[in-house]
């Protein structure tokens, strides 16, 4: 057996294995005779069957079995003994595969290509100038949250007269009688100077308006109408009020707090505020610490320059999920595949060099933890407690034992990302969440 490597590029090249006959011919006869042995051919006692008659049979079939064999064993201990990371699987090339004669033909030549990378260098210390942000929520974004935790539990009422902030259930019509429509108008959607017709009104009253003006808020699904349909709201139309829906805020009690929270676990309009604050800062820095991790996972990944080989990662991504995903799909999604890519390179590097290891225990914390969030508002807190061990089991033998190498990768991530941190000597900033909002839209 003769294995060669031929690199067309920094990291792609090709695998050539040549195969004689002493190479595969001893399994191929061994495996032929033990066939003969548990043949049950018809004219003979079972295991009675001459050998050239099973060879003639089978020994086609079992020639490809045996090579494909040699060829997958030997493939996989020369690429381990290589000093570079395989990427993918090889890809075997068939160019020639129609002119193998199996019947004839001693001599075999087959060809793999992969793809590969070198060296994993990257840097690790503070000149990655990286940050890690926290998010401050303002006294004035507290009071709009529990103003509106108070409508989403207020009570709905039909006053005789409208108000601002009311909802006007009624009619639009147009003047030429072209466009008919029964909605419901939230009159915090009207445009400001329009807004006066709206309040003060009762069940029955028409209002002149023209709707491209008066609602300047999502016209279309305001009103309830296709995109293209917006080109008809405009001109002269009228509104007849059927009702007026108001939703009267929920007041500081007993009742509001054991709805926001359960029973008992929050008694007074301070304690209330200040559950509020931290549910919404809580959830906020999560999402804060996401967004801080990457950055910092986007600076490692740039200062690495790590060159994938492309073209061939392409080719594998498409046959490995054949059938599953168009030549298209491939190319709109292999940044996304690059980048998580680059980043498990620069991590499992990371977590050889410095002996970071996840641990079984650190795998069943971690699931712990993602249970108690999944049910962190069902208010089944103690007997989920009490059940824990079960969830835990269940959840990582779950997806044939995958739940399980997931959660390991994950916990293995955390280190590495701690150790980035810690070394990358990252620095805290605290922001505003109107702040943060804008770092997320770019």
């Amino acid at each position: 057996m003769e294995i060669s490597l031929d690199k067309h590029s920094a990291n792609q090249a090709s695998v050539k294995i040549k195969l004689n006959e002493a190479d595969y011919q001893p399994k191929v006869e061994a495996k032929l005779k033990d066939y003969a042995k548990k043949a049950n051919i018809k004219g003979f006692r079972p295991g009675k069957a001459p050998v050239s008659m099973i060879k003639k049979m089978y020994g086609t079939s079992v020639l490809v079995d045996e090579i494909n064999d040699i060829l997958s064993s030997s493939l996989n201990t020369y690429l381990k003994e290589q000093t570079f990371r395989i990427l993918g699987d090889p890809l075997p090339v068939f160019e020639d595969a129609d002119k193998i004669d199996w019947k004839n033909q001693k001599e075999f030549e087959f060809e793999y290509k992969i793809g590969f990378v070198e060296n994993i260098d990257f840097k690790l210390d503070d000149s990655l100038n990286a940050t890690a942000y926290k998010v401050e929520m303002s006294d004035s974004e507290l009071e709009e949250a529990i103003a509106n935790l108070r409508s989403q539990y207020g009570k709905m009422t039909n006053p005789e007269v409208s108000e601002e902030n009311d909802f006007i259930y009624g009619d639009l019509k147009s003047e030429d009688g072209s466009f008919e429509k029964t909605f419901s108008l939230p009159l915090s959607k009207v445009e400001k100077k329009s807004l006066k017709k709206f309040v003060g009104v009762k069940k029955g009253d028409v209002i002149e308006m023209d709707p491209s003006k008066a609602i300047t808020e999502d016209l279309a699904q305001t009103v309830g109408v296709e995109e293209d349909e917006v080109s008809k709201l405009s001109g002269k139309f009228t509104f007849t009020v059927q009702n007026i829906n108001r939703t009267e805020l929920a007041e500081f009690n007993q009742e509001f707090f054991d709805k926001l929270f359960g029973p008992d676990q929050v008694s007074s309009e301070e304690e209330m505020r200040s559950k509020v604050q931290e549910i919404i800062s809580d959830n906020y820095n999560k999402e804060a610490a996401v967004y801080s991790d990457e950055q910092l996972k986007d600076k490692i990944i740039a200062s690495a320059k790590i060159e994938l080989p492309e073209e061939f990662l392409k080719e594998w991504l498409f046959k490995a999920n054949e059938g599953k995903v168009t030549t298209e799909q491939v190319e709109k999604e292999y940044p996304i595949y690059a980048k998580q890519l680059t980043w498990t390179l620069i991590s499992n590097q990371v977590a050889k060099d410095n002996d970071i290891k996840a641990e079984h225990e650190d795998v069943i914390e971690k699931t712990k933890e993602m249970i108690r969030e999944q049910f962190a508002s069902s208010g089944m807190g103690a007997q989920m407690e009490d059940s824990m061990d079960m969830f835990v089991d269940n959840y990582l033998k779950g997806n044939e034992g995958q739940n399980y190498m997931q959660m390991l990768t994950s916990v293995q991530n955390d280190k590495v990302l701690a150790f980035a941190k810690e070394k990358a000597g990252v620095k805290e900033e605290t922001i505003s969440t109107d702040k943060f909002k804008e770092m997320l839209e770019n």
